[in-house]
């Protein structure tokens, strides 16, 4: 089988690999890059526990190929915490509970992240429909979006 040798920058670091063309973001990023905190859900974009970054838009992993991200930017929920401090959106979640069984938290985090890059001040419906896509089984949502405007608040 052929394969192909892609560079992907993910959290600020160039990061090259040689895939096969059917590989999946997800399980480069996992697997190959060790990046465990992007979690693997359903596998049909249905749950958007793998929900990543690319070029600052939420994408759920499962769907994207590997290949598809060669000389694009990506960001897991590694690349959250810089330098030791918590982003705003992580402690958000932290502060207000935004989590249980924490498996939808990293994209949750991610795609709360990327709203507020666009919309510093979101209404609780716009927060609830950037959210949208990703499920989560333990929460009422009611948590996720006081963590979201918690880190809006946070970042003024």
């Amino acid at each position: 089988m052929s394969t192909h040798k892609i560079t992907v920058t993910v959290n600020g670091t160039a990061r090259t690999a040689e895939v096969e063309a059917r590989l999946l973001l997800v399980h480069l990023l996992r697997e190959d890059f060790s990046m465990t905190g992007t979690h693997i859900g359903c596998d049909t974009t249905h749950c958007g526990a793998c929900t990543v970054l690319l070029d600052g838009e939420p994408v759920k992993s499962c769907t994207v190929l590997a290949v598809q991200a060669d000389g694009h930017q990506v960001m897991t929920v590694e690349g959250l915490e810089q330098g030791g401090k918590l982003d705003p959106i992580q402690n958000g979640f932290w502060q207000e509970h935004g989590l249980q069984c924490g498996y939808c938290t990293s994209g949750m985090m991610l795609t709360g992240y990327a709203l507020l890059q666009r919309n510093k001040k979101p209404t609780e419906g716009e927060i609830r429909e950037a959210i949208s896509g990703n499920l989560c089984r333990c929460t009422g949502y009611v948590n996720i979006v006081k963590a979201v405007q918690h880190a809006a608040a946070a970042q003024q």
